[in-house]
């Protein structure tokens, strides 16, 4: 793919954490896609609370890298860290499979302790997946070897190109296990009930966890660069909960003895290819915690205004999971006589159409903008993401029209959702990968982590502006005595009002967003400043 190079230019390490991270999805997307359904139909809640409700858990889900991100790399162990996160996440959802049995149960139990459990179920599943989605990526990173990671000028792109194939298979391994995730357990949670639906991405998830134990032999481990090797699985992820104790407790106290010089973000990249430099340090000498955090801090300032312009489009992919699955549910969806299309599924239509346009992305799309650009790479990572910003703006048009087209047709097919589906899949293939390289490539070799949380958090912080943005404009509906935009009721819902609100608010975001790029100085940039 990326630079005319194939899977099995990656090493055995990487493909088996890219099949591991499809696990993941698999199990995520499986309760995540239908939620929304099983707190209307099961729980009873009203269509904009049960939308709020979601877009808070992915919300605080996609933003909690962001937090653990700093602790993750003050330990330097990502394995030990996917170890634990892992069995926090597993532990969240057995204990959100165990709900479903006192609903489904005929004996009067008291529901409000059910639905507290629930969400306390889902508060740990944002926990695990905190400390593990970013954990894996970066370790998944780190097995393509020293060079992989080490900023450099050089004009070779070997190094370059073999990272962008890490993160383009990452993701059509991502949106692999998504598109089973949507589209088996929406039928199996619609069809065979909701504890079976639940059950089954908690075992899956668990079966990921002893593939990537039984690995360990195959893993480089970044601190000493060696292979983790006879390291227990079990032993490791105490340890590693054991020293992020001990780092909590221990980064208070070192706040007051971090006196010494911080160097600058740029001469940062510079001394990981020198030999020594003032300020340096020995392998063996740890770093302050204190230095560590304000450089997170210092990057974090420095990305802000990119990170910024893309919460819109974070709004827009929220949307595929709450209320175009409910625009479906109102939908013909009847195919011959029985069978019913779950309308969950139709979200499988953006990772169909991510799997099957990607591999032209860089087989047609790449090589014609080369030609036009003049430029290796084809299209930059801000163009890229640019690029999708404006298709999703596209699907926001699209779905308003196909809205206001249902209103007036009440037996509309719900295969007229399938324009939005696909735009936004595609739309997913530029900005989401090129996210992922963006942030990956702006931090520091001892943040990675943090660039993956700086990616991950836009989607958390997205899904409460979008939950914000449906209480806004339920309270300026109710002021005005206008009917909800969200109405229970689907024929008295204007969900294509909030369509366009969000066409509008997102087209503003992307003039800004260009804007931005235009003063944007990227670490290659900074870095030559500094060298002249």
């Amino acid at each position: 793919m990326a630079g005319g190079q194939s899977f099995t230019s990656l090493n055995k390490s990487c493909i088996m954490l890219i099949v591991i991270a499809g696990m993941e999805r698999f199990a995520f997307k499986g309760v995540a896609s239908n939620l929304v359904v099983y707190l209307t139909d099961v729980i009873k809640m009203s269509n904009s609370t049960a939308a709020k409700s979601v877009n808070t858990w992915c919300g605080f889900t996609s933003i909690m890298p962001l937090l653990v991100a700093p602790l993750a790399d003050s330990l330097r162990d990502h394995y030990s860290t996917i170890l634990t996160s892992s069995f926090l996440y597993i532990l969240g959802l057995a204990a959100l499979t165990t709900t479903t049995f006192e609903w489904a149960w005929p004996f009067p139990t008291s529901k409000s302790t059910s639905t507290a459990i629930m969400f306390w179920s889902l508060c740990l599943v944002s926990l695990g997946q905190g400390g593990y989605n970013p954990s894996l990526q970066a370790f998944g990173v780190e097995q393509l070897g020293d060079d992989e990671i080490l900023p450099s000028n050089q004009t070779d792109k070997t190094c370059s190109s073999r990272k962008t194939l890490f993160f383009t298979w990452w993701y059509f391994g991502v949106c692999s296990g998504s598109l089973l995730g949507v589209s088996i357990m929406s039928y199996i949670q619609d069809t065979f009930g909701w504890s079976l639906g639940f059950a089954v991405p908690t075992l899956v998830m668990a079966a990921s966890n002893v593939f990537f134990s039984c690995g360990h032999r195959f893993y480089k481990c970044d601190p000493d660069k060696q292979t983790i090797g006879d390291r227990k699985p079990l032993v490791a992820a105490c340890q590693g909960l054991k020293t992020a104790v001990i780092k909590v407790f221990k980064c208070r106290s070192c706040k007051s003895e971090c006196r010494v010089s911080i160097p600058e973000l740029e001469l940062q990249e510079d001394q990981l290819s020198s030999e020594k430099l003032v300020g340096s340090k020995e392998p063996n000498e740890e770093e302050p915690s204190g230095i560590r955090f304000s450089d997170n801090f210092k990057v974090t300032l420095r990305l802000f205004p990119i990170w910024t312009m893309l919460l819109l489009f974070a709004v827009i992919f929220q949307q595929p999971a709450t209320f175009f699955t409910k625009q479906g549910m109102t939908m013909k969806r009847t195919i011959g006589s029985n069978f019913k299309i779950p309308p969950a599924t139709l979200q499988a239509a953006i990772t169909v159409s991510i799997i099957l346009l990607m591999p032209l992305y860089d087989r047609i799309l790449i090589p014609f903008a080369r030609v036009i650009t003049r430029n290796e790479r084809g299209i930059t990572v801000l163009q890229r993401m640019g690029a999708g910003m404006v298709l999703s703006i596209i699907a926001m048009v699209i779905a308003a029209l196909t809205e206001e087209k249902r209103l007036k047709t009440p037996s509309l097919s719900i295969f007229w959702l399938l324009p939005q589906y696909i735009l936004l899949g595609i739309s997913d293939i530029f900005t989401v990968v090129g996210m992922q390289e963006f942030f990956y490539g702006e931090v520091p070799v001892k943040m990675k982590t943090m660039g993956i949380a700086l990616y991950t958090s836009v989607f958390g912080v997205g899904s409460f502006l979008s939950a914000l943005m449906i209480s806004v404009i339920e309270i300026v509906n109710a002021r005005q005595g206008k009917q909800s935009w969200f109405s229970d009721d689907m024929t008295k819902a204007r969900l294509d009002k909030y369509y366009w609100l969000l066409a509008i608010l997102s087209t503003i975001s992307l003039i800004v967003y260009v804007v931005l790029c235009k003063f944007h100085k990227s670490r290659c940039d900074l870095s030559d400043e500094n060298s002249s």
